[in-house]
C-alpha cells in the first residue's frame, strides 16, 4: 500500500491489519517496529521494538529498499516515464525481486521460499 504522507501510516496498518484477521481467521497478537512513532498502541497489538540502527537487524530490509528504489527510479528514468507512476514502477520491481533467485544453490525464488 502506497502512502502520500507517512501520518496515513497507522489508520492505513489497522484496516490492513483487519482484512488479514478477517480473510485468515487468525488474531493479531504482536508486531515488530522500529521505534518510528507510526504506530500508536491503540488496538490492543503488543509492540515489540527492534534495536535503533543496529545494521544487524535493520540492515536487511534497509537494503532491500533501497533495491526497491533504485529499480523503480531506473525503470522511470529508462523508459521516461512520469514519475506520477512510481507506485506502479514500485510494484513492479516488488515483483520482480520477488522471482529473482536469491540463492542460486537452492533454485528457489524468496516467493517459493
Amino acid at each position: 500500500m502506497f502512502l502520500a504522507h507517512e501520518d496515513e501510516s497507522f489508520n492505513v496498518f489497522f484496516k490492513f491489519c483487519k482484512r488479514v484477521q478477517n480473510e485468515k481467521e487468525v488474531c493479531i497478537t504482536s508486531i515488530k517496529s522500529d521505534h518510528g512513532g507510526e504506530l500508536k498502541n491503540e488496538n490492543g497489538i503488543l509492540l515489540n521494538f527492534s534495536t535503533p540502527r543496529t545494521p544487524k537487524h535493520n540492515g536487511v530490509v534497509e537494503r532491500k529498499n533501497k533495491s526497491l528504489q533504485d529499480m523503480s527510479k531506473t525503470m522511470l528514468n529508462d523508459n521516461y516515464t512520469p514519475k506520477q507512476l512510481w507506485d506502479e514502477a514500485a510494484n513492479t520491481a516488488y515483483y520482480l525481486q520477488n522471482k529473482i533467485y536469491i540463492r542460486p544453490m537452492l533454485k528457489k525464488t524468496s516467493y517459493e521460499l
